[in-house]
């Protein structure tokens, strides 16, 4: 492959930069379109960051309606998704300070894994292997809920959404070694939990449905139409 071809963008990230145009002209249908396309996965991302689905609800609405007035600063050097993914964290990580000022909600990076090896995973063993598919997908989110905000992100963004490493330390800012850490210590702590189950219910976290997707997309698209009325 040559330098030039390497340097090309791929379909993908041309795909992206298209509907980002369109979205800067004031296309309504664009706006909506890059939404369902993001909605779930972006969701996953919030949801594990505040570890509450109405806050996660909210923290991707602030965050759409950044990204439609930014929108113009998107230059296709990464996905629109990563893009997104680093607005939504922003959103996220300001709701998270706001809220818990007076805890030492993120702790230096020399002290996360102190705090992981504090953790007592073992405490909590209730009896999954009677419980239906549904019971341990909860049970691997409130498991999942429990382990510091470094290791909940990088595993979604991994485990669930099969990003890269690269790409995830994209969308996360941090070292690619941070990340391949980060994850491997995510997953000995959910599977010391957790066992063979993880396996079949890592793929169905913070599930959003069609419903969720439809009520994200409406509330949305109201409060801008209400934001470019005033």
């Amino acid at each position: 492959m040559t330098a030039l071809a390497a340097l090309a963008p791929t379909p993908a990230e041309d795909d992206d930069l298209a509907l980002a145009h369109r979205i800067a002209a004031g296309e309504e249908t664009a706006f909506e379109l890059m939404m369902r396309r993001h909605n779930r996965r972006l969701y996953r991302l919030a949801r594990a960051t505040l570890r509450n689905d109405a806050d996660a609800e909210d923290a991707l609405q602030e965050a759409y309606l950044a990204a439609y007035r930014h929108i113009g600063d998107f230059r296709g050097e990464s996905t629109l998704f990563t893009w997104l993914s680093r607005l939504l964290l922003n959103e996220c990580y300001g709701r998270l300070r706001k809220h818990s000022r007076r805890e030492a909600l993120f702790p230096i990076a020399d002290d996360i894994e102190h705090e992981v090896d504090a953790m007592t995973i073992n405490d909590f063993d209730p009896p999954y292997h009677a419980a239906a598919r549904a019971e341990i997908r909860g049970l691997l989110e409130a498991r999942l809920d429990s382990l510091p905000i470094a290791f909940r992100t990088v595993f979604v963004l991994r485990s669930v959404e099969e990003l890269s490493v690269e790409e995830t330390a994209r969308c996360l800012d941090i070292p690619e070694a941070t990340v391949r850490s980060r994850h491997f210590r995510a997953n000995a702590l959910l599977r010391e939990a957790l066992a063979r189950d993880i396996g079949a219910v890592e793929k169905s976290l913070f599930e959003f449905a069609g419903d969720d997707c439809d009520r994200i997309v409406a509330t949305t698209l109201a409060r801008l139409r209400e934001q470019k009325r005033t």
